[in-house]
């Protein structure tokens, strides 16, 4: 253990002297690396991948604590393809079973860093096969993804013991093969119940393999991972700037709350999205899926389109999902953070009390490799809405962390009701502030007036009373088959056709009802010119940024006109084509237009 406390100190010394910054040619990296990094658009090296490439190049174990959005998948995944394309060019591979294993504890980080690994490897123009397996695969898909064997194999765990419990990979193969293992979000493999796993998975690891530890925070399941895996690591803990506190949270993104009643809450995100007072793209949190589906169902009658992400939809359209709102398809999603809630475990208590009950709950049952708040790679998220609070401080630096990734600005809005006063105390502690409130993390949000909350109290209260339990419960049921369905139908499709993944709207309409017309735009003399202003102000950055609206009713007549031209349906006419041209007009195209509609 002497050894392990001198390379923390060691690294810890290292991090306080290093100033300069390393680019990724004096890191050493292949140039076929430093090409398709700077394909993707990637310039330098965030600073855990200056410290830990270089140790990780050299065979080190690397126990790696950054917090998220620092760059730690990028961190391991370099050096781990330069090991393999230095591999390949030396000797052919005589290898039985992968060369390398990256373990996470979610479907979505699996999917994630597969599609990272894979894109590398495809800019690089190098002959590497990747894999990915989660959840209970068959035999024969088991087989068939790592015949060959891949030299990169991504999964859970669970689905690696599941692949060596049924032959379909040898201990012996393993053993003699397996080089690199990777731990990816290590503090939370523990929590999802891997530990009986990763304690057999360890007889099969052999003593040569290098092991790396990837968290974004430290406690006692990385400890104990630490022990049961690695040899003499070194210890990386590297806040970006300071000592601490002040970087829990990064300072390029700006934090904000408002304190109302926990009725008051539609009111208050109904005034923050409808009067635009926050940047998009905009992920909302809540605690449970039914109050996902009532914010989803409240904000559409206001004609503010959104999605829902939850564990208990089909892991097909939750990676459709977040590759739709990853792709700018939609703007607002409502992600259900239950973490921390009991509905996972629920099922498992009430097995022999309430069979009945049981019945029910297993069409809906959750998955409990998902996992919103960690991991997942939310793209250019500006705006984080904390609709319920977190129920822990970590929870909510995870959250927060959805935005303001690789150095690009972001902000958070918590709407804190009086019950949760507690935790946001607990919150502010945890980032720093003192009694005195010498320091402030957390403003108080500056650009919504009371006067235009108000303003909009009678319709948003009128609409909240028509969001019953009973209409949530049937749009859970809803949403649930339409993507059950589109779960089963489309998977082969998107698998041949990646682009046609527009095709699939995951933000239309649950309510029985269509939107009042007179709901979807607030009339001017509803907003307060202060609160008008600073809609303008978000405007006119938004605009600057290049962060403008993906939906059609921002790109103007230009977009309008090139989505109907594109649809075959509405390029024919009842007229000849000499009639066609001679309606092409400034004056006559537009007023012949709206005879036909009329």
């Amino acid at each position: 253990m002497s050894n392990v406390d001198e390379n923390d100190l060691h690294e810890e010394n290292q991090e306080g002297e290093e100033v300069q910054e390393l680019s990724f040619e004096e890191l050493g990296l292949d140039p076929r690396l430093i090409r398709a990094l700077t394909k993707k658009n990637i310039e330098k090296p965030t600073p855990i991948q200056q410290t830990g490439i270089p140790l990780i190049l050299e065979g080190k174990d690397v126990v790696a604590r950054a917090k998220t959005g620092s760059g730690k998948t990028f961190a391991y995944l370099l050096p781990l393809l330069q090991k393999l394309l230095s591999d390949n060019n030396t000797s052919p591979s005589k290898a039985l079973a992968p060369t390398a294993m990256i373990l996470v504890p979610s479907r979505e980080l699996c999917q994630q860093v597969y599609s990272e690994v894979l894109s590398l490897i495809e800019l690089c123009r190098v002959q590497l096969k990747v894999v990915q397996l989660t959840g209970e695969p068959s035999f024969s898909e088991m087989a068939t993804a790592l015949s060959g064997p891949p030299h990169i194999f991504v999964s859970t765990p669970a689905c690696v013991q599941r692949c060596l419990s049924s032959g379909v990979l040898q201990a012996k193969s393993v053993h003699d093969s397996l080089s690199i293992l990777i731990l990816d979000e290590a503090d939370l493999l523990f929590t999802y119940g891997y530990e009986k796993n990763l304690k057999d998975l360890k007889t099969h690891i052999p003593k040569k393999c290098q092991c790396l530890l990837m968290s974004a925070t430290s406690s006692d399941d990385v400890e104990s991972l630490k022990k049961l895996y690695l040899h003499n690591p070194y210890i990386l803990t590297l806040p970006e700037v300071g000592d601490g506190k002040d970087e829990i949270v990064p300072k390029n993104v700006q934090q904000f709350w408002i304190q109302c009643s926990y009725r008051d809450k539609l009111l208050y995100i109904l005034a923050i999205l409808k009067l635009d007072l926050v940047q998009k793209k905009v992920l909302i949190f809540t605690n449970t899926i039914d109050t996902s589906f009532r914010l989803k169902l409240y904000l559409e009658q206001f004609g503010i389109k959104s999605a829902v992400l939850n564990a208990e939809l089909p892991v097909n359209s939750r990676l459709h999902i977040l590759e739709g709102f990853n792709a700018g398809l939609f703007d607002y999603l409502i992600a259900t953070d239950d973490s921390d809630s009991k509905e996972k475990d629920q099922s498992d208590e009430n097995k022999q009390i309430e069979k009945k009950k049981f019945k029910k709950n297993k069409k809906r049952k959750v998955d409990l490799e998902f996992g919103v708040v960690r991991g997942i790679d939310f793209k250019n998220v500006h705006t984080v809405i904390n609709f319920d609070m977190p129920t822990t401080a970590a929870g909510y630096v995870h959250r927060i962390g959805r935005t303001g990734r690789a150095y690009n600005t972001g902000q958070s809005v918590s709407i804190v009701s009086p019950e949760e006063m507690e935790i946001f105390e607990e919150i502010k502690l945890f980032l720093g502030e003192n009694e005195d409130k010498e320091l402030t993390y957390i403003a108080p949000f500056p650009l919504l007036e009371k006067n235009a909350v108000e303003f909009l109290r009678y319709r948003a209260e009128d609409v909240a009373r028509s969001v019953t339990k009973i209409a949530v419960k049937e749009a859970r049921a809803q949403d649930l088959r339409n993507e059950i369905l589109n779960s089963e139908k489309l998977k082969a499709h998107f698998q041949e056709n990646p682009r046609d993944l527009d095709l699939l709207k995951h933000d239309k309409l649950l309510s029985k009802k269509p939107p009042a017309p007179h709901l979807r735009d607030v009339p001017e003399y509803l907003v307060d010119p202060t609160t008008q202003q600073a809609s303008k102000f978000v405007k006119l950055t938004r605009a600057a940024f290049g962060r403008n609206n993906n939906n059609g009713s921002s790109r103007g007549f230009k977009g309008r006109v090139n989505k109907k031209a594109g649809d075959p349906l509405k390029t024919f006419s009842s007229q000849g084509k000499g009639m066609k041209r001679k309606g092409i007009g400034k004056e006559f195209g537009p007023k012949q237009k709206k005879k036909q509609v009329v």
